[in-house]
């Protein structure tokens, strides 16, 4: 799909330990950003939640 863009546009994602905001962890951030011109730059960060992963979260 060719996107018609006159600034860049970013989509990011988040990866958690769960849904609870208020006990779970971000786990992992990636960014994707996509220039006018089609050049992409993506990046990713893994952070260390301080807290064991559950098992259900890695499926």
């Amino acid at each position: 799909m060719k996107l018609n863009l006159t600034k860049p546009i970013c989509f990011f994602d988040l990866e958690t330990t769960g849904i609870n905001i208020s006990n779970d962890r971000i786990v992992e951030i990636a960014v994707l950003k996509i220039h006018p011109n089609g050049k992409e730059e993506s990046h990713r960060w893994l952070v260390n939640p301080e807290m064991p992963i559950p098992p259900e979260v890695t499926a």
